[in-house]
């Protein structure tokens, strides 16, 4: 791979090539273009979230899915760092789309990146009351409670980012920061007190826990995964969302160059972290078998070996760690939202394309996304097990529009236009065949019949913009009529390269 460094004026990134006025102001530089990345991963909030579930599908062996996971997302994230420097424009997969393919599988793309970023921000924020602030806190937890702090969380998340991307970057900066310092610190001290105390167990290493060993890496049945391959969706459901880097590129200094690096650099980060982080907890995890019974397991351990302060210091940073990135969705969800308005591609376009003068933000897009996510958390939020659902979905849909993408960019490769910043260079195929093969493993994961609620969802929303999407091609007199600002042949362009030379 190669990085080139264009000059601080951002020449060559500007969206005017793309038929665009420049509304969003350049701010963002390369520390707050990775902590979107990272956030958006979240370790803390992922972790936390999925341990005890993999602790009763997969039992601690489980854990051993993650570094594939890791690399697997790692190449995905290469080949989005390779589009992004090529079309930095907010939309991402969507502009992709529908410039390099076109504007109706762009439509699509962008229908099925909104479904997913309004599912996700529900699921990720509902972990805040569901499972984390009844322990912190020492209250019941029920379905109304859950369904009202979750409500609120998500308006002071619409706040931030409808009225101050400045703020919502600081606050998301700060969380970031905590995030990584408090995580390499927990490692690091659970590591001394383990060796210390003579707790750590190597054996819980490539234990099964609960499940039988017989069978436990077969591939299941045709709607049953095995016991293994289930353990996936810990880093499946972790590992993603680094997109977002990408999504904010019309208000990145240097985009070209700034996004590519942040995205795989989340990856990365998160991935090491991550797992070390797994590691030192599933060897001081005790009885597994007793610890899977937990609603937060992971605040258990920490709690028995560092005692209740540190238990306590985890459960905040926990919260600080899932509010920045439910709020990192919104902000991604809110710009995929005005950047298909702005195309006139998008219900209610014509207000939700206007960007306020007084905040320099799509504030109307901000309210409509908040509205979009309050309506899927009172759908969901009275189910049983509508922790599972959402999570279920949210880990679906990436997987759809990275298999997209990867698609775009292996049938497009030789035709791109030249990029502005970053490219796959050599490692170009070995990065292609090993995405490919991640993603079909990934995506055969979605057989097993627990995803059924998460398939119904999807179902769902592809009915609703497949209505939406008939009327657009009605009034526009067919596909014709979506062509994209200033969208050109690529070949075209790639001629008048040459012809330049």
């Amino acid at each position: 791979m190669s990085t080139t460094i264009p000059g601080t004026d951002d020449a060559g990134s500007g969206v005017e090539e793309f038929g665009y006025k420049q509304e969003l102001k350049r701010g963002t530089g390369k520390f707050a273009s990775f902590a979107v990345a990272f956030a958006f991963v979240s370790i803390a909030t992922g972790i936390f979230t999925t341990y005890g579930t993999v602790l009763v599908s997969s039992g601690p062996a489980g854990i051993w899915s993650w570094p594939i996971v890791v690399v697997g997302q790692l190449m995905v994230a290469f080949i989005f760092g390779a589009l992004a420097a090529r079309i930095p424009v907010t939309g991402y997969a969507y502009q992709w789309m529908s410039r390099l393919a076109n504007p109706v599988l762009g439509w699509i793309m962008g229908w099925v990146s909104f479904t997913f970023l309004a599912v996700v921000l529900v699921a990720v924020d509902y972990t805040i009351a569901s499972t984390v602030l009844p322990v912190l806190l020492g209250y019941g937890g029920t379905p109304a409670n859950a369904w009202l702090i979750t409500a609120i969380v998500l308006l002071v998340q619409a706040l931030l980012v409808g009225f101050s991307t400045r703020w919502t970057e600081r606050v998301n900066n700060f969380a970031v920061g905590a995030e990584l310092l408090g995580m390499v610190l927990l490692v690091l001290l659970m590591l001394v007190v383990g060796f210390i105390t003579k707790e750590i167990n190597p054996g819980n290493l490539f234990s099964t826990g609960a499940i039988p060993a017989a069978d436990y890496f077969s591939f299941g049945t045709l709607t049953h995964v095995g016991p293994w391959m289930i353990g996936t969706l810990l880093g499946a459901f972790t590992i993603v969302g680094f997109e977002a880097a990408a999504n904010l590129a019309e208000e990145t200094k240097d985009p070209a160059s700034v996004v590519p690096k942040a995205m795989w650099q989340a990856v990365l980060a998160s991935g090491i972290l991550g797992f070390l982080f797994l590691i030192v907890v599933t060897l001081l995890a005790g009885d597994p078998v007793a610890l899977s019974a937990s609603s937060t397991p992971i605040a258990d351990v920490i709690t028995r070996v560092l005692g209740p302060l540190v238990g306590t210091a985890l459960l905040v940073l926990v919260v600080i760690a899932i509010f920045a990135c439910g709020m990192v969705i919104l902000l991604s969800g809110v710009r995929l939202t005005w950047a298909m308005s702005r195309d006139e591609r998008f219900p209610g376009h014509q207000t939700l394309k206007r960007i306020s003068p007084r905040f320099g933000t799509p504030l109307a897009a901000t309210v409509f996304f908040l509205l979009i996510g309050e309506v899927i958390l009172a759908i969901f939020a009275m189910q049983t097990g509508a922790l599972f659902s959402l999570f279920g979905a949210a880990t679906l849909l990436p997987a759809v529009i990275y298999a997209a993408v990867v698609v775009l960019y292996i049938v497009k490769r030789k035709s791109l236009p030249a990029s502005k910043g970053f490219s796959l260079g050599k490692l170009e195929i070995p990065v292609i065949v090993l995405a490919s093969v991640w993603l079909v493993f990934e995506l055969l994961l979605f057989r097993d019949a627990a995803f059924l609620n998460a398939w119904i969802y999807v179902g769902v929303m592809v009915v609703i913009g497949g209505f939406y999407l008939a009327y657009l091609l009605i009034s526009r007199k067919g596909a014709s009529g979506m062509n994209m600002p200033d969208l050109h042949s690529v070949d075209d362009e790639l001629h008048a390269d040459e012809a330049r030379k």
